[in-house]
């Protein structure tokens, strides 16, 4: 079988929230939830899982790719949120057309930059 990503933990300064907000916002499922996480299970089957950790955590980057029907769906989740078409933040409300694609940047409610894209970078 060859290598599938399946999960990752990420910090959360408010799981419930965070998983709220990715189920909304990528249209995920809702997944069994236990001990300190709170689970998210995206159509693929990648396994999303919220936690507080005990430290203060750096923001990360997470990217997504969306085909353009739900990326206009987001797009419009987003737009009372600022969000920028560069990760440099220097074009607010906007999105781009790299790639082949559209993309977008925004933070998510623990702080983590989030993309959206509808093409990809390989």
């Amino acid at each position: 079988m060859a290598a599938r990503f399946d999960h990752t933990i990420i910090a959360s300064t408010d799981p419930a929230e965070m998983a709220e907000f990715y189920r909304d916002l990528l249209e995920a499922d809702e997944a069994p939830s236990w001990g300190p996480f709170v689970n998210v299970r995206l159509p693929d089957g990648v396994l999303l899982q919220f936690a507080t950790p005990p430290v203060e955590f750096p923001p990360q980057h997470y990217a997504f790719r969306l085909d353009d029907a739900h990326f206009d769906r987001a797009r419009a989740r987003i737009a009372g949120r600022d969000h920028w078409a560069d990760p440099q933040r220097t074009r607010p409300g906007e999105i781009n057309t790299g790639h082949g694609g559209r993309g977008v940047y925004l933070l998510d409610p623990s702080g983590h930059y989030l993309e959206l894209l509808t093409g990809s970078y390989l």
